[in-house]
């Protein structure tokens, strides 16, 4: 007789913990009777005392140096600045998040989206299921929309929607993350602690967070760098100075 082993079963967990604590030799013990003490509160503090400008510095000093360019725009100087990217990309086919018009308003992109001299514009829809894959695998470009920047570590992150899924990020042959000024965080710990806040208030969901460092850099044993060998080639981070 075959015996089949349910998920989540309490009665299959706590013979199975029990099993490991008797293999182990050690004690059961829980986390409520052993809670984690941080030794310091570096994590919360470190940078926590720039300014919104001094965060914006820091950003654009540590994203160049893992090689994302970094460029700044408003509102008004947006839609131009894009236009001249995808010209210098050479670029004939673009991925677009499905969000809602009032999203691409708050950025100045409403005409914009609407009159792009494209051969292809996709547009990344829940709908299509898989066939979102194969259109980011096709896009020269992917615009998307960043929910953070890190200035330690010039790391943007990305919550996994349905206007905008986990391999948008990664697919398409050049990369631009668009980041408002007021979402730049000092470090991890701050970008956490709004995701985790966001989750238990039902505000998001996510089947996962993309905390993404740039381009790919991979070397070799002769410590030969290559950017860019996975995902992108390469990436750009635009800031709205006045976002």
């Amino acid at each position: 007789m075959v015996r089949v082993l349910k998920d989540n079963d309490a009665q299959n967990r706590e013979k199975f913990l029990e099993r490991l604590a008797k293999k182990a030799d050690r004690p059961r013990h829980t986390l409520t009777a052993d809670p984690f003490l941080p030794l310091n509160d570096l994590p919360e503090t470190t940078l926590a005392d720039k300014t919104p400008e001094e965060l914006l510095e820091l950003a654009q000093v540590n994203s160049e140096k893992i090689h994302v360019e970094f460029k700044r725009a408003t509102t008004a100087t947006l839609g131009g600045l894009l236009d001249e990217y995808l010209i210098q990309k050479k670029a004939k086919s673009l991925l677009l998040p499905s969000f809602k018009a009032n999203k691409w308003a708050e950025y100045g992109l409403s005409t914009w989206k609407e009159h792009l001299a494209l051969e292809k514009v996709y547009t990344w829809k829940e709908a299509l299921g898989r066939e979102n894959l194969e259109n980011a695998n096709k896009s020269d470009v992917a615009l998307g929309f960043a929910d953070y920047l890190l200035a330690e570590s010039g790391t943007i992150t990305a919550a996994s929607t349905k206007e905008q899924g986990r391999s948008f990020h990664f697919l398409p042959t050049h990369y631009v993350a668009l980041v408002k000024k007021s979402t730049i965080l000092p470090r991890m710990r701050h970008a956490i602690d709004r995701y985790e806040q966001a989750l238990q208030q039902g505000t998001l969901k996510t089947s996962n967070i993309n905390f993404i460092t740039g381009p790919s850099n991979s070397g070799d044993i002769e410590m030969v760098l290559i950017v860019g060998v996975h995902g992108p080639l390469d990436m750009t981070y635009v800031v709205l100075e006045d976002l």
